[in-house]
């Protein structure tokens, strides 16, 4: 577990498109929504998860950049936070080790006066059709991407009850609303995120603690680049927007859900999938 204050870095292609979130989030928000706010985003190393940092760090947030192996990309999730105009720092954890989480979070937590914003971002895809699954992948799938929710929101819930303020937001899918064939495990998982989303909003209500969950749709990202061109073509196929989502489109939903604009707002599954999903 380590934990790094972090330092502007030079101009560059990836710190653009940093600063394309940037200014996409000054387009659509006032500046200074997130002031004095700090957040955590799991998982924030690259895809969805960078681009909801950087919002959040242009918009004023203190952001705490979780990874859990890839270094170098989290340093440059922080480069383009702190070229954004916000502050932050990166914090290795692996979210699915319970012990780890809660120890370094509640250190955190005390560090900074209190976490505002939980994004339970970090997730994995170990897919397989069914009669092939192994035990390894399902567990791999479960333990990250809703036992990991399960232990940043345990870590972070007590301390957001107190302050009587907080927002938690976990990042699902549309495979979770909908199935997908060979991707039992990470459906499971993400429909699961429902339901805790769900329960916890019941829990943390009388607190003033909002929980919701956006479903993202096919979002051009690494993981998803991974399915291979002839799986995306099919995909588009069948979104009515006739086209992927960018991660930028995902961070401006969890602003809004991160803001006090959605202080009446918990216990929703925002669905961001171009009509892919709607009834």
């Amino acid at each position: 577990m380590t934990s790094e204050s972090g330092t502007p870095a030079g101009a560059g292609t990836k710190e653009t498109r940093g600063l394309d979130v940037a200014a996409s989030m000054r387009a659509h928000y006032a500046a200074g929504l997130l002031s004095g706010k700090n957040a955590l985003v799991t998982g924030a190393s690259r895809g969805i998860g960078r681009a909801i940092a950087v919002a959040y760090g242009s918009l004023g947030a203190n952001v705490v950049v979780n990874y859990a192996g890839n270094e170098t990309a989290a340093r440059e999730t922080l480069d383009e936070v702190l070229a954004a105009g916000g502050t932050g720092r990166i914090v290795r954890f692996d979210v699915a080790d319970f012990t780890a989480v809660q120890e370094t979070l509640k250190a955190l937590d005390k560090e900074l006066g209190g976490f505002d914003i939980l994004v339970n971002n970090a997730g994995v895809s170990r897919d397989n059709l069914l009669v092939k699954f192994k035990e390894e992948e399902w567990d791999a799938n479960l333990d990250t991407n809703l036992k990991g929710a399960f232990n940043c929101t345990r870590a972070l819930a007590m301390g957001m009850m107190r302050k009587r303020a907080g927002k938690i937001i976990n990042v699902s899918s549309v495979i979770g609303l909908i199935g997908n064939a060979g991707q039992s495990a990470y459906a499971a998982s993400k429909a699961g995120l429902l339901g805790l989303t769900k329960s916890v909003a019941r829990e943390l209500a009388s607190r003033n603690v909002q929980v919701n969950a956006i479903a993202p749709g096919y979002i051009s990202t690494d993981m998803t680049a991974a399915h291979g061109d002839k799986l995306i073509e099919d995909v588009i196929r069948k979104i009515p927007l006739e086209r992927l989502g960018e991660p930028v489109e995902i961070a401006r939903m969890a602003v809004f859900l991160a803001s006090p604009l959605s202080d009446y707002v918990t216990g929703q599954t925002f669905a961001v999938d171009g009509g892919m999903t709607m009834a």
